[in-house]
């Protein structure tokens, strides 16, 4: 736990010494404190974020494919050990290495996103998640897992970081923090929703995890689904226009 804090601490430091406060503080926030404001803000802003219709896609979206993701954040070494018989010296390699694989894949798939655009580079990641669990269903060993763990790594610093940077092209710029609020708490929700679907679908199959991890491949294509609405360019526009004329309610984005 002490490394842990460490890592923390040295991580964190970047962005205190180097990231300048731009925030204005807001007139009775000092004042006002609680639950009870959280919750009230959050329910104004997603009041606001209805009338962007693009976002509300990639917001439905980004919580289905986030729920997958999170199933593999918690559960990949659960499942390599109880149906690969990883050992304890696997599985930390295995978690090495999705963690390197997928700083290389939000390094490098934002260059890849400039060059292709948001939504496609969006939808590449989750047919790379699909990919993933076929080939993690389809593992009788360990050489197809490893593959499989590649391909997760890749896919999760990328998925996330496109996913990130969609929402940020289709939210007001003046109510950006709102709005990446509220894709924070979509996506925090899925982190349950997520692994207890893993759980509910391995207890009713009676410990079957392959169909465990099948199911969680869902939640990609799914996502995948949700994605084909969008429209980067009306959703744009939208904000743009929010952001010239908040009273019009983001009219480009409701007609």
């Amino acid at each position: 736990m002490l490394i842990t804090a460490v890592v923390f601490a040295v991580a964190a430091s970047v962005t205190f010494s180097l990231l300048r406060e731009r925030a204005v503080p807001q007139p009775g926030d000092a004042s006002s404190s609680g639950l009870g404001l959280a919750l009230g803000r959050l329910a104004a802003t997603w009041r606001r974020a209805r009338e962007f219709r693009d976002f509300k896609w990639l917001l439905a979206c980004g919580t289905c494919y986030q729920a997958g993701i999170s199933v593999v954040i918690a559960l990949a070494a659960i499942y390599a050990e109880q149906v690969l018989g990883f050992k304890t010296a696997d599985t930390m390699m295995l978690i090495f290495l999705v963690n390197i694989a997928s700083a290389v894949g939000a390094f490098g798939f934002g260059y890849v996103q400039d060059r292709i655009g948001h939504k496609r580079a969006v939808a590449v990641t989750l047919a790379g998640w699909i990919t993933m669990t076929v080939l993690a269903f389809a593992a009788q060993g360990p050489g197809l897992f490893w593959v499989a763990a590649v391909v997760a790594g890749l896919c999760m610093g990328s998925s996330q970081s496109a996913g990130r940077a969609l929402a940020g092209v289709l939210a007001p710029v003046g109510h950006a923090a709102e709005f990446f609020g509220l894709w924070t708490f979509a996506t925090r929700l899925s982190a349950i929703v997520g692994p207890v679907t893993y759980g509910l679908v391995t207890w009713v199959t009676d410990g079957n995890h392959r169909l465990a991890i099948a199911a969680t491949g869902l939640f990609f294509v799914v996502g995948l689904f949700l994605l084909r609405p969008v429209n980067v360019e009306r959703g744009a526009a939208a904000a743009r226009a929010y952001d010239a004329n908040p009273s019009r309610l983001a009219a480009a984005g409701s007609d």
